[in-house]
């Protein structure tokens, strides 16, 4: 289908909106029907402009159309729509900050860009479909959007709205299918990524079990302390160690007073390429941590950078920079590609790309090459690829970035992606993992690290390792100081991420209930389904094929919820990988309890007769 529009004015009567701009005056308004239907209508776009617009609506396929709108001058358009709230259970973004429950209409709109955010939502309904997913295919620059329960109707409203114009069209995909919600936004991320000529290279050490120093070290990081840990890792199953803050400085007050110079500490690391590779030769990638925006007050460049500064975070002590700068992404670049191309490290973690995001920046001074600070950080991604001999889109280097800057528009720059930090918080934790990996597309999903007090059991250890069981999982405790149950539980339960990652990162991803935080987690292939328990749920047995249940949860008996008559090998596992069970069940339709103890594992394989 396609359409013009006439100029008219635009109205929303009877319906609160206080953060709106009000009437815009003389803009162009257009109805679009989508040719999909909720609540036995079909589905009209309100589409406004301020000047002529056009539109094109492409039926992808049953229940999803991409509806793309052009304006006769480039300006802000915006698409909106609303569906009746019926059956709705929640919504969701790929900000775990967000509460997951029905925002209301009215409150402020949100803006995500290249920085931080994605232009991707879904309202859930009852039963984990999705009743409205939607996405827009700019993911470099800003996107506004407005989502929540219309209190005057009862339904529930969407609009989202970036600048377009001639052969540069606001692209929305809709799909109202009705299919369970992990699948309407896997096909998402997939839509995504046609915009890239190839996909990026995640290589097999990307998605193996990896030791970070943040929580074990904080700063107090040493070449020797990192080797140490580095070889106990190695043999708990960690194929990588990440070198947090604190290699940089002799600074040990917290802060980024002391960041942007990127020198190793000569005291703590005297020999950088060295002590890379004798990890390396260990048989561990070595990537180490850099606060990309900041120059901190401490630093020789403190005067240098002063004509750069985008914004002073005081908090911080440091400015952040202003990428929009030639000089500024040349400084960046350098030090960051220093630690591949002279260390050797195998990668970067990079930090605080979202620190980028400041409200009304200061005009672009006369040396700068872009209008834009989304424009400047795209090209100092961009540069920095090319420092790297764009090693990071073959996946001969490791990058990892960190929600909430998890647009699609950095997959070309990277190979992972973490949750944001939440120490001690595996609720938290395994949200923020199965948010991310709901939308990323070809990148590991890692987890925020683990960390436990050295008195805790070795339950509540594996426990947390399988709330992060769908992600990379990230290790940051002292390993040369485990106790002898601890040890067990880790090398139990990093082996199973390592012996199943297949299924648990490639295969069909299926979380349930988002709206009480997914409290049952599913992977499945072919041959295996295993399922993550953290709530005392009836688990569905699958037909032929083996099941695997790791038990997070307080409660030991587990319901396995049977359709199908069977006869399967039963086998229970305590935390450290020790028979607790064996056995041969007939197992009848209906609901048969097995008792797995907290931190364990259930194995049910299938006998064939």
């Amino acid at each position: 289908m396609t359409g013009d529009s006439r100029s008219t004015s635009q109205a929303a009567p009877g319906i609160w909106q206080p953060h709106d701009e009000g009437d815009r005056g003389g803009t162009a308004e257009a109805r679009v029907p989508t040719g999909l239907f909720a609540g036995g209508a079909e589905l009209i776009l309100d589409v406004t402009g301020v000047a002529e617009l056009s539109w094109i609506v492409h039926r992808a396929a049953d229940g999803v159309a991409e509806v793309r709108v052009e304006s006769a001058v480039a300006s802000v358009v915006r698409v909106a729509w609303r569906l009746p709230c019926v059956a709705a259970t929640a919504f969701w973004t790929p900000d775990s900050g967000e509460h997951r429950g029905l925002p209301p209409f009215w409150r402020r709109p949100r803006t995500v860009s290249l920085e931080k955010g994605a232009p991707v939502g879904c309202l859930v309904g009852a039963g984990d479909v999705s009743l409205c997913a939607f996405a827009l295919r700019e993911v470099v620059g800003p996107v506004t959007m407005r989502t929540g329960v219309v209190e005057e109707t009862g339904e529930f409203g969407f609009w989202a709205e970036h600048e377009a114009g001639p052969g540069d069209a606001l692209v929305l995909r809709l799909d109202l299918g009705g299919r369970p919600f992990s699948h309407a936004l896997a096909d998402v991320a997939a839509w995504w990524a046609e915009q890239w000529d190839s996909r990026p290279g995640v290589p097999e050490v990307a998605r193996m079990p990896v030791y970070s120093t943040w929580y074990a070290m904080q700063q107090h990081v040493t070449a020797e302390a990192v080797e140490r840990q580095a070889a106990a890792a190695k043999r708990f199953g960690c194929d990588t160690i990440i070198v947090d803050d604190g290699w940089h400085s002799d600074d040990r007050g917290r802060g980024y007073g002391y960041v942007g110079e990127w020198h190793p500490s000569t005291t703590s690391f005297p020999d950088m390429s060295g002590h890379v590779a004798r990890v390396r030769d260990g048989g561990t990638a070595y990537l180490l941590w850099y606060a990309l925006p900041f120059v901190g007050r401490h630093t020789a460049l403190w005067d240098q950078v002063q004509p750069y500064a985008l914004a002073y975070k005081e908090h911080m002590d440091a400015v952040v920079v202003d990428p929009r700068h030639p000089a500024v992404r040349d400084l960046l670049c350098g030090h960051l590609a220093r630690a591949v191309n002279e260390w050797h490290a195998d990668g970067l973690k990079i930090d605080f790309i979202d620190q980028f995001v400041i409200p009304d920046p200061p005009p672009p001074g006369p040396e700068a090459d872009c209008a834009t600070v989304t424009e400047g950080v795209r090209r100092l991604l961009a540069e920095l690829g090319e420092r790297l001999g764009h090693r990071v889109s073959s996946g001969r280097v490791l990058v990892e970035l960190r929600q909430p800057y998890v647009s699609p528009g950095l997959w070309p720059y990277a190979t992972m992606i973490r949750a944001s930090d939440c120490p001690l918080s595996p609720a938290q934790n395994r949200q923020r993992t199965v948010d991310l990996r709901l939308v990323a597309g070809p990148l590991a999903v890692h987890a925020d690290m683990l960390m436990w007090h050295f008195s805790e059991s070795p339950e509540r250890v594996a426990a947390q390792l399988i709330n992060v069981l769908f992600a990379v999982p990230q290790i940051s405790a002292d390993l040369t100081a485990l106790t002898p149950g601890q040890e067990a539980a880790l090398t139990f339960w990093l082996g199973f991420f390592r012996r199943n990652a297949a299924v648990l990162q490639g295969g069909v991803f299926e979380p349930a209930r988002p709206d009480l935080g997914y409290p049952l987690v599913r992977a499945r292939d072919d041959d295996t389904v295993i399922v993550g328990r953290y709530a005392p749920l009836p688990i569905e047995v699958p037909p032929a094929r083996t099941l695997l249940v790791a038990n997070a949860d307080s409660s030991a008996e587990v319901l396995l919820d049977v359709r199908e008559a069977c006869v399967a090998g039963l086998r229970v596992v305590d935390c450290r990988g020790r028979t607790v069970s064996e056995s041969v069940l007939s197992l009848t339709p209906g609901v048969h309890p097995v008792t797995v103890p907290t931190g364990g594992l259930l194995e049910l394989v299938p006998r064939i007769s």
